[in-house]
């Protein structure tokens, strides 16, 4: 199936005018039902501190992480898990081969949340980029650590070992390419094929060792309101637009009991990538759920949907809530600023060679 998809659509350079013009609002062509349309759409973020009672069965995630951690370790626990015997010098034409690989394999695996592991794909992207210090210059997504353990059963990141297994066969197809540049350009590939914008990627990630895990409680927790929120990605380097506009990451997947203790989707269509999320914020009216589990919201028309805390402060505050108001009225705006703002999370803390290129993939479905 990948070699049926299109080929590179242009290289890109950080000072091009397309940079700054990449979204891509509509998409005429949806392939089979992994990336269906449900009624409108939600993300699987849920990221609360590991020592919180919410997290249900985390003895078992312990386990399975224990797992995980020995498929990784067996590999590269003493340094980069990088193989270069097949190909030495990558150049475009190769990664744009790992990207037809891993989306063709999304298509084919329609077994996972709402018919789709592009959620799961974009939340461990997002996990591996954002335990970034700009203090310290550690964490980042340069290193994919979260193959070992403290860090891959880290309470915020229970659940991505679906994520990381799923991409183990390209890995072993693509040798050559790290960890840490797979989990992103993955990343990139649910993003683009769940009709969101195109993001610009460049390579040059390096796969690092067990000693370079990163603490605990650098993930947001959602269990908190605007001040942690600032304090998280203000740790990061982020202003008040920029944690809006990755906020609406949550427009795709969904909570789980027993991951984050939070149940369900943000949006009708928890596979499509649209300003839903924003919307709905703003349009629907939201109350307290009586259950057994933490405190999450609910849309009072449905009851189907959800939204945790962090969500809700993004409504109560006068500086997010103008860019909410944004991006809820103006789609094509919310994807100009996601493509800006993910592209610089997905960089935090990679020593890049200067004038690297970025690469802009065409979706496989368009």
């Amino acid at each position: 199936m990948a070699s049926t998809s299109g080929r590179l659509v242009r290289v890109v350079s950080r000072s091009s005018p397309i940079w700054k013009s990449l979204p891509r609002t509509t998409i005429s062509v949806v392939p089979k039902s992994t990336f269906r349309q449900q009624s409108r759409r939600g993300f699987a973020s849920g990221a609360t501190k590991s020592n919180s009672g919410l997290y249900f069965g985390l003895g078992a995630l312990a386990l399975a992480g224990g797992g995980s951690f020995y498929l990784y370790n067996s590999k590269d626990i003493y340094g980069s898990a990088s193989n270069t015997r097949n190909v030495v010098n990558p150049k475009f034409e190769d990664y744009q081969k790992v990207y037809n690989e891993v989306a063709a394999r999304l298509i084919e695996k329609d077994d996972y949340d709402d018919g789709s592991y592009g959620p799961v794909l974009v939340r461990l992207a997002w996990h591996a980029s954002g335990t970034y210090d700009k203090e310290t210059g550690t964490g980042g997504s340069n290193g994919a650590t979260m193959r070992f353990a403290p860090e891959s059963n880290h309470g915020a990141n229970s659940g991505l070992s679906a994520a990381r297994e799923f991409l183990e066969p390209i890995k072993e197809k693509f040798p050559w390419i790290s960890y840490s540049d797979l989990w992103i350009l993955a990343g990139v590939v649910a993003i683009q094929e769940m009709q969101g914008p195109l993001i610009p990627w460049r390579p040059g990630r390096q796969d690092k060792d067990m000693s370079s895990c990163t603490p605990d409680g650098r993930l947001p927790d959602a269990t908190q309101g605007r001040k942690h929120l600032r304090d998280i990605f203000g740790r990061m380097g982020f202003n008040d637009q920029e944690i809006v506009a990755l906020s609406g990451a949550h427009a795709l997947g969904r909570c789980h009991v027993d991951r984050s203790g939070f149940e369900g989707p943000w949006t009708f269509s928890p596979t499509t990538l649209t300003n839903d999320y924003f919307r709905l914020l703003l349009e629907e009216k939201w109350h307290t759920r009586k259950w057994n589990g933490p405190k999450q919201y609910e849309d009072k028309s449905t009851k189907t949907l959800m939204m945790l805390p962090t969500d809700m402060s993004l409504i109560s505050d006068k500086s997010f809530v103008k860019w909410v108001s944004k991006y809820a009225k103006d789609n094509e705006a919310f994807f100009k600023d996601f493509s800006n703002v993910i592209v610089k999370l997905f960089e935090l803390g990679v020593p890049f060679p200067e004038g690297s290129e970025y690469y802009t993939f065409k979706p496989l479905h368009s």
